[in-house]
């Protein structure tokens, strides 16, 4: 075993030490010497977090299949050993070896919410690498980012040599291929960086610059090098017979998730006009059954693991569902595997399923209506009736279960008095209906409702990417308002009501559509100490307030400006298959509050199609 990079006095100091001595079960280790490339793959939250994430682990096992590849895993050391490690000048290592990340080749940050962007810098502090990647040579690795939001990556433009859109078994091959190429050849690093801005999905900031109008919005991007003007997302058609890990690494310690996870499909055929990830997952591809079968054998004989998890923005429309799940309680039920089965509707079959894997008395159903009214729930294209909500409570009411979780968003586009009383009044009816439904003699005790609200987050390539938000007093007002409606209902004993942080979602709205001048803050933000944001206990409102003063940035400029539909965005150069004539012409179908089919009903033009593959050739001969 490697000697650890943090001495035994300093691990008996600090929390669950288990998070940085790696070798868990399952970890790769190989001999540094007998390959050309080693790569630190980092999720940057705390351990517990990132080791939940599944795409890391098919990344991880993908590139340790290369015999030329050796990847480990880093991770935000958590805020007690941050200061240990600043104080004492200890540099960031990876798990596996333990070997300082600077010394690699290439550092791989998945970029999953806007929240952690101070991490990253983190990363790059605590690793002794420059920020600014213009400061960077060939005595630091590569710095490359993927992950959700790419789909933006202009605010942490600066601090990225590279961004990776899309996909990550499609593109990575040649890209390693090319350093590889290029470090034996003896090239610089700018070239480097220009080679592979000419594979499909990269993108590499440092040939490109915004040109901006006199008031601020874009005009252009500009290209500053033969470069491609447009960046394309790169997918796997074929989801079935691509890189899925049959051993991924098993922690020592308790994890947000600890299962094995099944992606039975990628994408959404549902098209909610609030959500990202409907609109850049697309087109829907499913996994075959049988490679799902197959690896649910080997995943759960190589880990351990107790419970299996399916994992989709959308269960309920993977087809084969039924015959999964059945096969899955029938194998594995016996043995004490717990089957979980999230982002499913609630319908008979849910129920079904539901009474064979779960306890009854302890789960709680989670419904997620979005919106109080049947009309904003049409702007937004939630695809949701009252009467279905209603109709799945009291199947779930029949069959025993008595605490129901209901989530919804406030600030939406449109939103009215009505639209946020709704919220409460469904609520209370979801209550009266048990009361109503259930005689006394047959009642689990009392109906428990947890209504929660989060404060609506326009994202990049959705719908109501135009729209704008609130200020966080405004967001305040919406949830006292709420609350005072729920003292007011009949059943209010019953509800319980939560909301999220407003200056937290007005935050995260400025980072999710930002520009390149939001890098400055972010970095101003770090030097002022935050970090770890998307932790309430360490998020500090103020500090961010100071760095955008200190910078002459403003937050209305990105939140409370109304933009125009000819605007060009800061991520209008990159293109995810989902056209911006579709979000224009979907983004008016929401002020006329008109709802789109899903993509099994009709075919809505959306420019997925391009792709050659998925749910849009599913009935073609």
């Amino acid at each position: 075993m490697n000697q650890l990079a943090l001495p035994e006095e300093i691990l008996m100091k600090i929390d669950k030490p288990a998070r940085y001595i790696g070798h868990e079960v399952n970890a790769v280790l190989k001999d540094p010497e007998t390959v050309d490339i080693r790569f630190a793959m980092c999720f940057p939250d705390v351990y517990e977090i990132g080791m939940s994430h599944l795409g890391i682990q098919i990344l991880y096992d993908m590139f340790n299949k290369r015999n030329d590849v050796w990847c480990e895993r880093v991770y935000s050391p958590w805020v007690d050993l941050h200061q240990i490690m600043k104080e004492k000048n200890i540099p960031l290592f990876a798990l596996e070896s333990q070997d300082p990340v600077r010394s690699f080749d290439f550092l791989g940050i998945t970029i999953q919410y806007e929240m952690c962007y101070t991490n990253i810098l983190q990363i790059l502090d605590l690793s002794q690498i420059p920020f600014d990647a213009k400061d960077r040579t060939w005595e630091d690795p590569i710095v490359i980012g993927g992950g959700p939001c790419t789909y933006n990556p202009e605010p942490l433009a600066e601090y990225f040599d590279l961004f990776y859109i899309g996909e990550g078994e499609t593109s990575y091959a040649p890209l390693l291929d090319t350093y590889r190429e290029c470090r034996k050849n003896g090239v610089s690093r700018e070239e480097f960086l220009l080679q592979a801005a000419s594979i499909p999905g990269i993108y590499a900031p440092m040939f490109y610059e915004p040109v901006y109008h006199e008031d601020g919005t874009i005009s252009e991007m500009r290209t500053l090098a033969d470069v491609p003007g447009c960046i394309k997302k790169v997918i796997v058609n074929d989801v079935s017979n691509t890189f899925y890990p049959e051993k991924p690494v098993v922690p020592y310690i308790k994890v947000t998730q600890d299962r094995v996870v099944l992606e039975i499909q990628r994408g959404c055929i549902r098209g909610c006009r609030f959500c990202q990830a409907g609109m850049v997952y697309r087109p829907v591809r499913e996994r075959d059954v049988e490679m799902l079968k197959k690896y649910a054998h080997d995943m759960l004989k190589n880990t351990g693991h107790e419970e299996i998890s399916l994992s989709s923005l959308s269960s309920s429309d993977y087809t084969k569902l039924g015959e999964l799940v059945h096969y899955l309680i029938d194998e594995f039920g016996d043995h004490g595997i717990n089957i979980s089965l999230p982002s499913l509707r609630i319908d008979a079959f849910f129920l079904d399923i539901m009474e064979k894997v779960q306890d009854i008395r302890k789960s709680s159903l989670t419904f997620a209506p979005e919106a109080g009214s049947q009309r904003l729930r049409n702007v937004i294209n939630k695809g949701l009736t009252e009467e279905s909500i209603l109709h799945g409570a009291s199947l779930a009411f029949q069959g025993g279960w008595n605490k129901v979780k209901l989530y919804f968003m406030l600030g939406l586009p449109t939103e009215t008095e009505e639209d946020m009383r709704g919220i409460m009044e469904l609520s209370d009816q979801i209550a009266r209906l048990y009361y109503e439904l259930i005689p006394k003699e047959q009642r689990n005790g009392k109906i428990q409702i947890t209504a929660s609200t989060s404060f609506f987050i326009p994202k990049p390539f959705t719908p109501l990417q135009w729209a704008t938000m609130f200020t966080a007093e405004e967001y305040m007002d919406k949830a006292r308002f709420v609350n005072h409606a729920m003292h007011e209902q009949l059943n209010q004993k019953s509800i319980k009501y939560n909301w999220h942080e407003a200056h937290l979602s007005v935050l995260e709205g400025v980072l999710a559509r930002g520009d390149r001048r939001v890098g400055k803050v972010i970095k101003k933000a770090y030097e002022r100490g935050c970090l770890f944001d998307s932790w309430s206990d360490y998020f500090k409102n103020d500090q961010w307030l100071a760095a955008f003063a200190e910078e002459g940035v403003s937050v209305d400029f990105y939140t409370r400006r109304e933009r125009t539909l000819d605007e060009v965005f800061p991520w209008d150069f990159i293109d995810v298959g989902v056209t911006k004539d579709f979000l224009k012409r979907e983004w008016k179908h929401a002020m006329n509050a008109e709802v789109t089919p899903n993509c099994r009903e009709a075919c809505s033009g959306c420019g997925a199609k391009q792709f050659g593959g998925g749910v849009c050739y599913e009935n073609q001969n």
